[in-house]
Order: C-alpha cells, then structure tokens, then sequence
C-alpha cells in the first residue's frame, strides 16, 4: 500500500474513485456491505467497471429479514461470495442477561456498547489483512460525515485506505441509479424506511424528514454513529 493518498478531481465519478482507491491500497479491498441501496449501487459499479472488490457483511443478529433477501438476491445476480462476520456469541450472552434486549435505548453509553459488540468488534476482525476499504458513505446523510474525504487514510484500523465512492451523491441519484440499473432493493424503502440497521433502532419517517431520521430516534443528531465511522 503506499503512503500518499490519491486525490479524485472534481466531478470524479464513483468508478473512478473506486479504481484510484484500489489502485492505490496495491491489496485486498473489501466493501462492507449493509445491503442499503448505496452498497448495492457500489456493488454493480465495481462489477461494471471490472474492478476486484470483495464484499463483507456484519450480521448483528438483529437485522430485518428483508436485508438477508437483498443479501441474497445479490449473491444470486453477481459473482461475488458475502464473507460474513458475527458477534462473539459470549459477549451477546453477557450483555442480555446482564442488561436485557433493550439496554441501547437507555443510555449512549449503553447504546454504544452494544453496536461494539454486534458492529465494531466484528469489523475489526473483518478488516484484518486487507489494504482498504469500500463505504457507501454519503456527506449528506449526517452532519457527522461533513469532514469527509472520497479516498482518506483510515488511522482508527490501522492506517489502511477508506474509500466512500457516493460521497458526493445525494439520496435521489442513488435512488435513480438503483432503479435505472434494476438493482435489488431492500422492500422497507417501500414502507418509507429511507436508512436501514438494526431492526430495534430503525423505524420509517416522513417524506420531509432527515434521512437518518428513522435511526436511534432516540438520539441526537451528532451521535448517529455506531462506531464504525468516526
């Protein structure tokens, strides 16, 4: 991997962003996947510009059985093997039988510790041995994801390159890709779920709301982060 860092001119498109950034990493390059419409978008760009991406998933134990239909549907239209990664089981035992199924909604505190069991830790094993890897990240998505780069250096995993492609893109033009290219797509956008995690912290929001709205409504805006991201 080398030390600096490719800078996309302006107006850079997603694949081309994509392919500095795997140029760049000289290594295994993985998305990880949620299965939101950005990273099936991200999905058939690499596949469409002959790029080698894999392809990751953090199942949580708590996803909604439409996102396993899109893993599904995905694993079915294109050559690609899921790697999926899970919590330590002991860690999910310890944390409801000690605090119960509901213990995020209590606190931040709480909340964070159970996204590190069922998110954060998975991903650290997840991205061992890899040179980079692929977000569908949007700036627009939070005023936590304002700072922001398409190609960045990731200090929190060690150094390795970070890559968010739809960066720039706005929540329509993922949309119309999506519907322009016939991806699949998770059936709660249908029933106005506009980001989608966890099933206990997502629920659907108006047509005016902010797009993370639905996600730990609980909360703030400046702390809609699980932890992944920081």
């Amino acid at each position: 991997m080398s030390n600096s860092i490719p800078v996309p001119v302006a107006g850079a498109s997603p694949a081309e962003i994509l392919k500095a950034g795997i140029d760049a990493a000289n290594g295994p390059v993985f998305l990880a996947c949620s299965f939101s419409l950005e990273d099936v978008a991200i999905i058939d760009i690499a596949h469409a510009a002959g790029l080698k991406l894999g392809v990751f998933a953090l199942d949580t134990g708590r996803l909604h059985e439409e996102t396993y239909e899109v893993a599904e549907a995905l694993s079915a239209r294109y050559p690609l093997t899921i790697d999926w990664y899970f919590p330590r089981h002991e860690e999910v035992e310890k944390l409801e039988r000690e605090k119960g199924l509901f213990s995020f909604r209590e606190s931040l505190e709480n909340r964070h510790e159970c996204c590190r069991i069922r998110k954060v830790e998975p991903l650290l094993r997840a991205l061992k041995g890899v040179a980079g890897w692929v977000t569908g990240m949007r700036r627009e998505q939070s005023v936590t994801r304002n700072d922001l780069h398409a190609i960045e250096r990731d200090e929190q995993n060690g150094g390795i390159l970070k890559i968010n492609p739809l960066l720039e893109w706005s929540e329509r033009q993922v949309m119309e890709y999506a519907r322009e290219h016939h991806l699949p797509e998770n059936r709660l956008y249908k029933q106005k779920f506009r980001s989608i995690g966890c099933a206990p912290c997502t629920r659907a929001i108006g047509p005016w709301d902010h797009v993370r709205e639905g996600r730990w409504w609980w909360e703030s805006p400046g702390q809609k982060e699980c932890g992944l991201h920081r």
